[in-house]
């Protein structure tokens, strides 16, 4: 499956670091539970770590795309 990682960065206005990652995912059952495996990726894997030594704000942006309709499943975005 294709993959699209990258993070850091300062987009608009300084001092802040943005990780982003990227999903696209089978269809979503009703109950909603497969969201949220883009943040938990980002969770899981540390990426944060090395950018909180800097003392700037790390925000984490998750986004899943569904497969079935080429559409946004589902965004978040926390603090990390």
């Amino acid at each position: 499956m294709p993959r699209l990682d990258f993070g850091g960065g300062s987009y608009g206005e300084p001092g802040l670091v943005h990780l982003f990652e990227f999903k696209v995912v089978k269809d979503l059952p009703r109950d909603g539970s497969a969201r949220g495996a883009a943040m938990a990726q980002l969770c899981e894997r540390s990426y944060a770590d090395k950018y909180r030594g800097a003392r700037e704000p790390v925000h984490l942006i998750a986004v899943e795309f569904s497969r079935q309709t080429g559409n946004l499943a589902t965004f978040e975005a926390a603090p990390a």
